[in-house]
């Protein structure tokens, strides 16, 4: 039913292979429209969107070792490594 397809990527100019599994899968959730870019170029894309985030340091509040945090830790509730804290999930 379906075949390759080989595109041209619209970023680098490169040629891609949109596979037959590929264009099945996006058939399956409704995309009309095939790629523009290459795998390379997606990824690089999706990845310049994100911003790093701001890290803190304290302490943790279960084995005292140090532990970095993606938000503003207060000292009404406690703080746990990620050791920790995958612990207490379990």
């Amino acid at each position: 039913m379906y075949e390759d397809k080989t595109l041209v990527c619209k970023d680098c100019n490169e040629d891609f292979v949109f596979t037959a599994g590929e264009q099945e899968f996006y058939s399956s959730r409704g995309f009309q429209n095939e790629p523009q870019r290459c795998k390379k170029c997606r990824d690089q894309r999706k990845g310049s969107n994100r911003t790093s985030r701001e890290m803190f340091v304290t302490t943790c509040s279960q084995c005292g070792k140090e532990a970095k945090i993606p938000f503003q830790p207060t000292n009404d509730r406690p703080v746990y490594c990620s050791e920790c804290f995958a612990a207490m999930k379990q």
